[in-house]
């Protein structure tokens, strides 16, 4: 959950502090796009996740860098199959996508639950309008646009891991604008 400080300068942050460093304040200004990946397991089980830290690295081949924590369901099925999916969120909807997939689908990764709830595995796709891309990951279908790519490197970068993916087919399903965690209210950074 993300506090609001009314009349601050400073961007929302999560959780409730008190004291920011200063060095905290500053990669709390940074902006980002949400962005929803897709992935699928070798027992073809599907999975969506938010990600913030997303962007193109290269022209030739066009590669793209996406951030994900360590223990992530979603890293481990990108480790497996070595692709992945990334659907852009419209700015004008988006938010209502993002809500439907916020929460760990692994309920052993929310604090505080019973063993039986924490055995559970939430399915994110069930009731959301999707396909797949060619590599078998998950395309939400009111995304503003998504590209499928095939992993090129897997980088460990402190407590998250940095994949470098190739991105090999895509679509604009809509115009307008890409949705950014500013607009949700919403920080991942810090």
């Amino acid at each position: 959950m993300t506090q609001q400080f009314p009349g601050s300068e400073f961007p929302s942050i999560p959780g409730d502090p008190l004291i920011l460093e200063p060095l905290q304040k500053s990669l709390l200004a940074m902006t980002y796009g949400v962005h929803i990946i897709g992935s699928t397991s070798v027992k073809n089980e599907h999975n969506l996740m938010i990600a913030d830290w997303v962007m193109q690295v290269s022209f030739q081949p066009r590669l793209v860098a996406v951030s994900i924590e360590n223990d992530a369901r979603t890293l481990r099925f990108i480790q497996e199959t070595k692709s992945f999916t990334v659907n852009l969120l419209h700015q004008l909807d988006g938010i209502d996508l993002a809500r439907a997939v916020v929460m760990p689908s692994e309920g052993k990764k929310i604090k505080g639950r019973s063993i039986s709830f924490s055995e559970k595995v939430h399915n994110k796709l069930d009731g959301l309008d999707h396909t797949f891309a060619k590599n078998g990951s998950p395309i939400l279908n009111n995304a503003l646009a998504w590209y499928a790519c095939d992993v090129q490197q897997l980088i460990p970068a402190g407590d998250h891991t940095l994949v470098i993916g190739e991105a090999i087919e895509g679509a604009l399903l809509r115009s307008g604008d890409a949705l950014t965690e500013k607009e949700l209210g919403w920080e991942y950074g810090g």
